[in-house]
């Protein structure tokens, strides 16, 4: 593995994690408590024993998890501090690298992994066709390109997001999947938090002062449910010939 600088393009910022990284570590714990997210992908694509790339890996939360079966996990993210904090937490697993790139541009060689994970970080739809190209090209024939994404029709968390976003089309985002050739799977996963001063901060870093306090005067207790779309698109085999 080598360490890769895009110079395709610059990188679209995530306004969430690069500007408060230990927030969204309290929002990663809290995220599918459930596991319900984990159980849907697994029920489509089968990475055991395979090499898996988590793009927009971020400060590598989700990379232990694939590694517990996976023969090999890369995460790439384009922002230098959570590179280096992907880096730190996986410093004592041998099966996972971390390297510096893009959606587009990762740096990888060509039919190198099994599965292309993308989860919140690149995918909204019209836009991100060189991201898809550039899994297709490091997928191996066989592979798969597993997009998990908020679905913003549901609620509650859908009409806080559509608030701040009011253009936000999903009936125009999931029609772009479709065109790709995407599957669409749609789950139900429960936030839960320790406290309600944790789930105030990260409501206020996902929303507007104004949203994210509706958001937390509306939710009673500790959790909530928030409804995600799992997009699958393979990459064909090669034709076997007699």
């Amino acid at each position: 593995m080598r360490d890769f600088f895009s110079g395709r393009s610059k990188p679209i910022p995530s306004p969430n994690i690069w500007h408060w990284p230990d927030v969204y570590e309290i929002e990663n714990r809290a995220q599918d408590v459930d596991g319900s997210i984990w159980a849907a992908m697994r029920a489509q694509v089968d990475w055991s024993g395979r090499d898996v790339v988590d793009v927009g890996c971020g400060a590598g939360f989700h990379l232990p998890e694939f590694a517990r079966t996976a023969r090999r996990v890369v995460g790439v993210e384009p922002h230098a501090p959570l590179v280096k904090a992907a880096r730190e937490r996986t410093r004592d697993s041998a099966s996972i690298d971390v390297v510096q790139g893009s959606a587009e541009s990762t740096g990888l060689v060509d039919a190198s992994v099994d599965l292309v994970h993308a989860r919140t970080a690149y995918f909204f739809g019209k836009g991100c066709g060189p991201g898809i190209r550039e899994a297709m090209r490091i997928l191996r024939p066989g592979g798969a390109l597993l997009i998990v994404d908020l679905d913003v029709s549901a609620g509650p968390y859908g009409e806080w997001m559509r608030a701040d976003l009011p253009k936000y089309d999903p009936a125009a985002v999931e029609g772009f999947f479709e065109a790709q050739g995407f599957s669409l799977t749609r789950v139900d996963a429960r936030w839960e938090f320790e406290n309600r001063d944790d789930l105030r901060r990260v409501l206020g870093i996902e929303f507007t002062e104004k949203t994210a306090e509706r958001a937390f005067s509306q939710v009673t207790g500790l959790g909530f449910t928030v409804r995600y779309r799992i997009h699958v698109r393979s990459k064909p085999r090669s034709l076997e010939l007699a």
